[in-house]
């Protein structure tokens, strides 16, 4: 008896231990588990990117390339000792998909910041949901000038780690006109996509100012794979270079029908060339055609990381997206550092403050006017040999 006495007090005892004076633990609560020593914060960082679609050739190289550097940063102490997490997700480069995406990020993944979009257009989508949140957005390879200034105002919490449209399209212009000696031009583009119709409008005010004659411009629905009605009315002008600002497919079909129909000028194009799919659908019909491009893999800066890459994945970076979001990462890391916070607001006031930060593409300074990096300069590229070969950095005069 004395030792079922016993028993039961210390049931009782642990009863009382467990249920405590406020009534015990409900069903479904979690026990709070002290914090293991050693292990550090996370500061979880969002990655939009285009994973699967016609976009995918750079966004798979993308993510690589920056779960690659993430893991560097944490190798080399973090941000102040704490971690970073990339969270990624794929936009699949559509503008519903991206801001379904935003918001996961946000409201349930309660990330810091988010790096992306590549696409001009998918980026400004997302700022409907990243500018109210007041969540950093910094876009890798998005050029258009409206994803950081809309009507004349600066989007707070929205920057670029790239140059805009209208730079590139001077650069192209500049280029044509000094470098190949263009004294006329043309231009087929794409009147569905605002990055071609943007270009274009931007190459012609350009390659105009310099001197030069615009002697046709065609436009095609996006979908459309037959340009030779086009294409015929822009070679009865016999311009000395045809500019097609468009993705790579259809400048590639572009390019051979326009070789097709007898045109012997040159091409040129801007940085949505930079796809070997160029190369395997156009064939020898791109031969000899230069674009303006963000990155090279000739470029001297580079060659480090292009060794990195290498050496992780077995193969070549497909540029320019892996370096603009490894760029933007180190924008990001150096204002969560200087803010000493991961407040948004915080993070865009120290990011708005940036000057001669080493990036991996160069140094960056912001202009808090239009949050675009200052003086970024563009890289020439030609194909020639079945290859992307660099020709130069070039800056506008």
């Amino acid at each position: 008896m004395k030792r079922l006495l016993a028993a039961a007090m210390v049931l009782c005892l642990l009863g009382f231990q467990l249920c405590g004076c406020g009534g015990g633990t409900k069903p479904g609560d979690q026990a709070k588990v002290p914090d293991e020593p050693g292990v550090p914060e996370v500061i979880k960082i969002g990655h939009a990117v285009a994973l699967t679609g016609d976009a995918s050739i750079w966004g798979q190289s993308e993510s690589n390339a920056l779960k690659m550097w993430a893991r560097k940063v944490n190798e080399q102490g973090g941000i102040d000792g704490k971690k970073i997490e990339l969270v990624t997700y794929d936009t699949r480069a559509d503008s519903v998909e991206a801001v379904n995406v935003a918001k996961r990020m946000i409201e349930q993944d309660k990330v810091v910041a988010i790096i992306g979009a590549a696409q001009s257009g998918v980026t400004i989508a997302m700022t409907a949901v990243t500018e109210p949140a007041k969540v950093p957005l910094i876009g890798t390879t998005a050029t258009n000038p409206e994803v950081t200034v809309k009507d004349g105002v600066v989007r707070p919490h929205t920057f670029r780690v790239c140059f805009i449209d209208p730079f590139q399209g001077t650069v192209a212009a500049q280029f044509a006109s000094t470098e190949l000696g263009a004294k006329t031009a043309a231009v087929l583009y794409d009147v569905g996509s605002d990055y071609s119709s943007w270009l274009a409008q931007y190459f012609i005010e350009a390659f105009e100012k310099m001197g030069g004659t615009i002697v046709g411009k065609e436009a095609f629905r996006t979908g459309e794979l037959d340009y030779r009605a086009m294409l015929g009315k822009l070679k009865e002008g016999n311009p000395d270079v045809i500019f097609i600002p468009t993705a790579q497919k259809e400048a590639a079909l572009a390019m051979k029908q326009a070789r097709d129909l007898g045109y012997e000028g040159k091409f040129l194009g801007g940085d949505n060339w930079g796809s070997p799919d160029i190369i395997e659908l156009g064939g020898s019909a791109v031969e000899g055609g230069y674009f303006v491009n963000l990155a090279s893999l000739e470029d001297p800066d580079i060659q480090d990381f292009i060794a990195e890459y290498r050496g992780e994945y077995g193969s070549d970076p497909v540029l320019p997206n892996p370096v603009m979001a490894i760029d933007a990462l180190i924008v990001l890391v150096e204002a969560i550092k200087k803010a000493g916070s991961t407040d948004g607001d915080a993070i865009c006031k120290a990011i708005e403050e940036i000057k001669d930060l080493q990036a991996l593409t160069g140094k960056i300074t912001y202009d808090p006017q239009t949050h675009n990096p200052l003086n970024k300069p563009a890289i020439i590229q030609q194909i020639k040999d079945g290859e992307f070969i660099y020709v130069e950095k070039y800056v506008t005069s």
